[in-house]
């Protein structure tokens, strides 16, 4: 199989970069917001328990969006034509699976802000496994490589610092210190990896919404495989229902928000590749912090000392990221990425000008997308599950600062809006 038109696969127009850098950016602010849920780990579940709620509540929002921007035909249809990708995409769901366990684990033994910034290394595994198996910055001018390799950096130095500055002295758990950190190690390297098959599906012109549709499978499956193997079986906590009922409501919520950031960091990782979009979407950091700091007062008794290492955090962190934003790839990187996409074609019998234009966010403009009663059936369950969760829900007796919370409110229905906006504009979520 042999391209057609190899000048247009040489061109990439550049306000794909910048759609991808605005996906990456707000798939930090919705993935900083998801971290609250977090905060019930210490309620008496185990880490078993409020992953696998968690899950079901991604399980329930992950095909909810889909249904809702595309609808089950066209979703079915890319699944159909590239049935190759969905062991792929049930693979990355099982490692999310397991590497959402074991966060759980890492906060419970050496708390949030030790285990956040060993996780959010997950951005350098990515980005060998790029540069391995798919070319990412061959090609690459050495400036747009120093541009990539600095702003990782900077952004995993600024975890570092954002993370101390939460600590202050009680946040490790002893003797669990050693399990906690092998736990969050464990958790960078799954989400590291997860991030071949994502690549892999989108070099095959899978659309993100389909992806996600077959992801999810994986992540609830193998959570009910962890529970009952390893969490004691139908004497888990996670089957204990008049327990679970007062907070099953924010899991599913935090569920639902992570879904949201999680579909962003996969167009960027479409648009922009896995060596520059998960250190862009790792800036959620930042977010949860402000979450952290400016909601739950997290840092109301801080030091000065503590409060300089918020500062400079931050702002490695925003350099990173502008570092990275502006790593436009050239027609020689692009040329790489090309030879990495006519490998799939040649290997799975695709269409390459098909499947160059699914990259450029051109894909299936001939295909429907009705929607079906079962869509509206299946968005209408979903929206009655988390009512019906709400009418159970009890407030956490946590002290929030509501004013901050309106805030950071307006930001993410802001960053929402504009994001969806601009992909729906461009490439009709494609």
């Amino acid at each position: 199989m042999n391209p057609t038109n190899t000048k247009a696969a040489l061109h990439v127009p550049s306000s794909l970069h910048i759609l991808g850098v605005l996906c990456g950016l707000t798939a930090g602010v919705w993935l900083g917001a998801a971290e609250a849920p977090t905060k019930l780990v210490n309620s008496g579940f185990s880490p078993f328990a409020i992953s696998l709620c968690m899950v079901a509540g991604v399980f329930t929002a992950r095909w909810t969006f889909p249904t809702l921007l595309k609808g089950t035909t066209y979703v079915f249809a890319d699944l159909r034509e590239k049935k190759h990708l969905i062991v792929w995409a049930i693979l990355a769901g099982a490692l999310w699976a397991v590497a959402n366990t074991l966060t759980v684990f890492a906060i419970r033994d050496v708390g949030l802000a030790i285990a956040f910034p060993m996780w959010n290394t997950n951005s350098l595994i990515g980005l060998l496994w790029g540069r391995l198996l798919f070319h990412e910055l061959q090609g690459a001018s050495r400036l747009n490589i120093g541009k990539v390799l600095l702003g990782g950096v900077l952004i995993i130095a600024a975890a570092i610092m954002l993370g101390f500055s939460t600590l202050h002295g009680d946040t490790a758990a002893g003797h669990h210190i050693a399990g906690g950190l092998a736990a969050a190690g464990g958790a960078s390297l799954m989400w590291g990896t997860m991030y071949v098959p994502y690549r892999k599906a989108y070099l095959s012109g899978m659309n993100p919404l389909s992806f996600v549709t077959a992801f999810t499978v994986g992540e609830l499956v193998t959570m009910l495989l962890l529970v009952w193997t390893l969490d004691g079986g139908s004497r888990s906590t996670a089957f204990q229902w008049a327990r679970l009922q007062p907070v099953l409501f924010w899991l599913f919520l935090g569920g639902m928000i992570w879904v949201i950031g999680d579909l962003f960091q996969q167009f960027a990782c479409k648009y922009l590749g896995i060596g520059r979009g998960i250190p862009l979407s790792n800036t959620n950091q930042l977010w949860g912090l402000a979450w952290g700091a400016l909601v739950f007062g997290e840092l109301q008794h801080a030091d000065s000392a503590h409060r300089w290492l918020v500062v400079g955090g931050s702002t490695l962190m925003i350099l990173g990221a502008l570092s990275i934003s502006t790593a436009v790839a050239s027609a020689k990187e692009h040329s790489s990425v090309q030879q990495a996409l006519l490998r799939e074609c040649n290997r799975y019998g695709l269409d390459y000008n098909k499947t160059l234009a699914a990259q450029a966010g051109e894909e299936f403009n001939t295909r429907g997308e009705r929607r079906r009663w079962w869509d509206y059936a299946i968005v209408t369950a979903a929206c009655l599950v988390f009512v019906w969760l709400a009418t159970g829900a009890r407030r956490p007796e946590l002290t929030m600062d509501l004013r901050w919370t309106a805030v950071l409110l307006v930001v993410l229905v802001v960053s929402l809006v504009f994001a969806s906006l601009r992909l729906w504009r461009q490439t009709r979520f494609s």
